[in-house]
């Protein structure tokens, strides 16, 4: 294998290079030096180093171990890039080439069922919500196949993909104390991980307070993921039984919500010329829907979601008759009715007709603007 200089960038969420760390003064190393976001992703690397491996080995070790350590930005679901510069190579016929450069790109792609007006609202402008916090913003990661792809071509031969994970596994499987980045960005994360079971029982505690400083982080589905990658191969995460669990997701916990908002709303007619109206009607909307996410929405692995019944044009239908198009309904009331309607009926096909007839409450004079 040609000797390679240790300089690898890779775009998720972790940098190795021969540079100091931010606010060192500086560090000087003749061998090879690690940098990353995170002090023991970064020891990973080093120890790669220290037996025998190249800068390729180093930057795939700390990779998959920033999928543990800083799971804000180092996770395996996102994608990235890698530049891999060669400090010499034989030519073909002989001799050293100098300063050849090869890059990977390894950046997410879109889903096959995108479309080129997914981020559009009802007027045909761009909606930032749905491409910064909904599920339509999700892509198809790369980071798994981009790393297992440096090694197989670039890495030294000396370490196997799963010898390479194995670190990660560990602190995934054992758990780290809850320390710098991570304890600062936790609690400004907290409103997003409450949102979804999964990740709220692995960030969060019973009564819903983040992980404190020196809490164990213990990430018992991530080191099981990782394991199945190490075993497998990257065929492991795109294929199979975690490709099916990331899909079910991916539609259940974003997308439902979404399409049933739209559903309800395409019922109404002109919203483009009324901005106060089409305003209202939104947010009576978004009430029923989210409604539908607390009561319906969850980890697939454990709970069956309707999908079918909740993206039904007929069901939002009969969820835009409970819309007063000229006062607020308190979320409380939808709250009520939606719980009331979940017990009486248990197939969703038939719980609008049982709000209808069983769950009535009381309507309350709302303006619009003070429902929230």
């Amino acid at each position: 294998m040609p000797r390679l200089s240790f300089l690898a960038l890779v775009a998720v969420g972790l940098s190795l290079a021969a540079t100091a760390a931010a606010g060192a003064e500086g560090v000087v190393a003749r061998q090879g030096m690690v940098v990353a976001q995170e002090t023991r992703a970064a020891r990973v690397g080093v120890e790669v180093l220290q037996q025998g491996g190249n800068a390729v080995d180093a930057a795939v070790a700390t990779g998959f171990a920033l999928a543990v350590t800083y799971p804000r930005a180092g996770n395996i679901g996102g994608g990235g890039y890698m530049v891999i510069h060669f400090a010499s190579q034989m030519a073909p016929g002989g001799g050293a080439v100098h300063g050849t450069t090869r890059a990977i790109d390894y950046r997410e792609t879109a889903p096959a069922a995108v479309t080129r007006d997914v981020f559009l609202d009802a007027n045909g402008e761009a909606d930032p919500e749905k491409s910064r916090n909904s599920a339509l913003a999700i892509g198809v990661p790369g980071t798994v196949a981009g790393l297992a792809l440096a090694h197989a071509r670039y890495g030294s031969g000396r370490f196997t993909l799963g010898e390479l994970i194995a670190p990660a596994i560990r602190l995934a499987r054992d758990g780290i104390p809850i320390e710098d980045d991570v304890a600062d960005s936790l609690p400004r994360a907290r409103p997003r991980l409450a949102r979804w079971p999964a990740s709220a029982k692995v960030f969060l505690k019973a009564d819903g307070s983040v992980l404190s400083p020196g809490d164990p982080l213990v990430q018992s589905d991530l080191a099981e993921t990782l394991a199945a990658i190490a075993r497998d191969g990257p065929r492991a995460f795109y294929q199979g039984a975690i490709a099916d669990k990331l899909v079910a997701a991916v539609r259940a916990a974003g997308g439902v919500v979404l399409i049933e908002m739209l559903n309800i709303l395409e019922g109404y007619q002109d919203l483009a010329g009324d901005h106060v109206r089409h305003l209202h009607l939104m947010i009576e909307a978004m009430k029923l829907a989210y409604a539908d996410r607390a009561l319906f929405l969850g980890d697939p692995a454990t709970v069956t979601v309707p999908v079918a019944g909740l993206t039904s044009k007929a069901y939002a239908a009969r969820l835009r008759e409970r819309i007063d198009a000229e006062r607020a309904r308190p979320p409380a009331d939808i709250s009520r009715a939606a719980r009331c309607a979940r017990a009486t009926t248990p197939r969703i096909s038939r719980w609008s007709t049982a709000s209808a007839t069983r769950c009535r409450t009381p309507r309350r004079s709302t303006s619009a603007t003070g429902s929230g």
